[in-house]
C-alpha cells in the first residue's frame, strides 16, 4: 500500500477575518491558524509514512513578502526531507505573484514544476507525477496542452490549479471541463484553487481537496487534505483533518424560552453540544430565531444577550462568538393601533423618504471618511454598499427604538 497526501490553497499566513483577533486568548491561535494547518499536514505525512506530498498551488497568499513565512516553510519541508518524503509543488495564481517563491531555496526534496510542465517518477514506484505551474498572475486559457501523455502501464497523477468550468466566488483560471480531464488518460487529478472540497469523479479520480484552513465564515466547517491509498492499480481516498480553527454558523430557535433563566440554560446546553462536536477551536456566528413571547425584551437587551452568549461560549474552552444576530419573528399582538405601533408606522414612512435616505447616506459618508483609505474600501467598496449600510442602520435603529418602548411595557 502506497500513500500520497494531496493538499492545495494553504495561503500561508493569510489573515483570518474574524473579530476573534480582539481577544487576547484567541489572537495567537487565529493568527497562526494557517501555519498550524500545514504543521498538521506535515505531521500526518510523517506518521503515515507517505510516499509523497502534493501541493496543488497557492501555498502562499498574494504578494506579501515575509521572511518569517519563508523560514517557517523551509523548516517544515526539512522535516519531510529528513524522512525522505518528496514534495511536488505547482504554483497557483497567488504563488505566481509572491516574491518568496522565487527567492527562497527550497530543500532538495521539493520538486517545483515550471510553466512548461513536466513529469517525475516517484522513486521506487511505478507512479508518475505530472504538473504545470502558473507562469504569471493570470491563466485565462487551459493548461492541459502543456501536459505530456501518461506513461503506459503506470499510475499517472496530474497536478493542476484550475477553476474548472467556473465556481462562485472564484476567478476563472486555467479553465477546463471534467470531460477534458477524463480524456487525458490520467488516473488521478490533484487539483487546487476552489476552496470547497469536492470529488468530481472516480474514473479517473478528479479531486479538489479544499482549503486546509478556513479563513472566514464563508469557509465554514472542518477542513481537510486528501489521502490517496494506492494498491496496485486501485486508488481509494480518505480525508485527513487539518484545520486548527473552525468557523461555524449556527441558529437557535428560542420560541419556547419564556424566561431569562430558560434562555441561558438553552444557550449553555447548545454551546456544550457544539463544543463536544469539534476537536479544535471554533469561531461561532450565532443567530437567534423563532417567535418568542419575550421578543421585545430580548431585542431591548440585545447587547446583554450578546455578551451573555460570549461568556457562556467561553465556558466550553473551545468556542468564541464572532457575531450574534437576532432574526426573530414579531409576536402576534391582540392590540391594534397602540402608540408604539403608530410610531413604528411613522418611522417606516420617514425611512422611505428620499430626503431622509440622502441625509442618512451623507452623514454616514462623512463619518467613515475619517477611516484610513484601505479600511474604508473594505467596508464600503462602492456607492451601493454605502446606500445599503445606511438603510440597514436606519432599520436597526427604528427596530431598537420600538424594542426599548415595547420591552418596557409588555
Amino acid at each position: 500500500m502506497i500513500r500520497i497526501l494531496h493538499t492545495a490553497d494553504l495561503h500561508l499566513d493569510s489573515p483570518l477575518k474574524s473579530l476573534a483577533l480582539r481577544d487576547e486568548t484567541m489572537r495567537d491561535i487565529v493568527q497562526t491558524a494557517t501555519r498550524s494547518a500545514f504543521i498538521r499536514i506535515v505531521d500526518t505525512a510523517l506518521s503515515e509514512r507517505v510516499a509523497a506530498l502534493l501541493i496543488a498551488g497557492d501555498l502562499f497568499d498574494g504578494s506579501a513578502r515575509s521572511a518569517k513565512t519563508a523560514a517557517f516553510l523551509v523548516t517544515q519541508l526539512d522535516r519531510l526531507a529528513d524522512a525522505d518524503i518528496p514534495v511536488f509543488y505547482i504554483k497557483g495564481n497567488h504563488d505566481a505573484e509572491n516574491p518568496i517563491t522565487g527567492e527562497v531555496a527550497l530543500p532538495a526534496n521539493v520538486h517545483v514544476f515550471d510553466g512548461r510542465g513536466g513529469k517525475v517518477q516517484l522513486p521506487g514506484t511505478n507512479i508518475w507525477v505530472h504538473g504545470v505551474s502558473f507562469s504569471g498572475r493570470h491563466a485565462p486559457d487551459s493548461l492541459l496542452d502543456k501536459f505530456s501523455a501518461p506513461i503506459p502501464d503506470a499510475i499517472n497523477i496530474g497536478m493542476l490549479h484550475t477553476s474548472l468550468a467556473g465556481a462562485a466566488g472564484h476567478d476563472t483560471y486555467a479553465p477546463c471541463s471534467e470531460a477534458d480531464l477524463q480524456g487525458m488518460g490520467f488516473d488521478y487529478w490533484a487539483l487546487g484553487h476552489i476552496h470547497k472540497r469536492r470529488v468530481y469523479g472516480s474514473t479517473p479520480w478528479i479531486v479538489m481537496p479544499g482549503i486546509p484552513q478556513g479563513r472566514d465564515i464563508g469557509e465554514s466547517g472542518p477542513q481537510s487534505a486528501t489521502m490517496l491509498h494506492i494498491d496496485g492499480r486501485e486508488i481509494t481516498l480518505s480525508e485527513v483533518p487539518t484545520s486548527a480553527v473552525t468557523f461555524i454558523g449556527h441558529s437557535i430557535d428560542i420560541s419556547t424560552s419564556d424566561t431569562d433563566d430558560i434562555l441561558r440554560d438553552f444557550l449553555r446546553q447548545t454551546f456544550r453540544e457544539l463544543g463536544q462536536a469539534t476537536d479544535e477551536t471554533a469561531i461561532l456566528r450565532l443567530s437567534f430565531t423563532g417567535q418568542s413571547k419575550r421578543h421585545w425584551h430580548i431585542l431591548r437587551d440585545r447587547s446583554v444577550w450578546e455578551e451573555t452568549a460570549r461568556e457562556l461560549a467561553r465556558e466550553t474552552g473551545k468556542l468564541w462568538i464572532d457575531k450574534v444576530s437576532f432574526d426573530l419573528q414579531r409576536p402576534i399582538s391582540s392590540e391594534t393601533n397602540n402608540a408604539t405601533d403608530e410610531l413604528g408606522k411613522i418611522m417606516d414612512s420617514i425611512r422611505d423618504e428620499a430626503g431622509f435616505s440622502k441625509e442618512m447616506t451623507r452623514m454616514l459618508d462623512t463619518m467613515l471618511s475619517e477611516l484610513p483609505a484601505h479600511l474604508r474600501a473594505d467596508i464600503l467598496p462602492d456607492q451601493d454598499a454605502l446606500n445599503a449600510l445606511a438603510a440597514d442602520l436606519a432599520d436597526r435603529g427604528a427596530a431598537q427604538m420600538i424594542a426599548l418602548m415595547k420591552g418596557a411595557t409588555d
